[in-house]
C-alpha cells in the first residue's frame, strides 16, 4: 500500500495548507481527496507535488507491504 502520510507531515514542516495548495498552485480538490485516502495518483502529479513542497518523493509517500498497515 501506497500511504501519502509523510507528505501531511511535509506540508506542516513547510508551513503549507492545504488552501495554499489549491488556491496559489490551483492544485485539484478532486486529487487533495484522492491523497487523503492513500488513493492512486499520476507520477505527473507527483512531480508537481515535489515541486510545489520542494521536497523528495519519499517525502510525499512511503510505501508499507500489505499486512502492515493496522501494525
Amino acid at each position: 500500500m501506497i500511504s501519502y502520510g509523510p507528505m501531511w507531515e511535509t506540508m506542516r514542516r513547510k508551513n503549507v495548507t492545504t488552501y495554499t495548495l489549491i488556491n496559489k498552485y490551483k492544485f485539484s480538490k478532486g486529487t487533495l481527496d484522492s491523497l487523503k485516502h492513500d488513493r492512486n495518483i499520476s507520477t505527473a502529479t507527483l512531480n508537481d507535488i515535489c515541486r510545489m513542497l520542494d521536497c523528495r518523493v519519499e517525502d510525499v509517500l512511503a510505501y508499507i507491504p500489505d499486512g502492515e498497515e493496522n501494525e
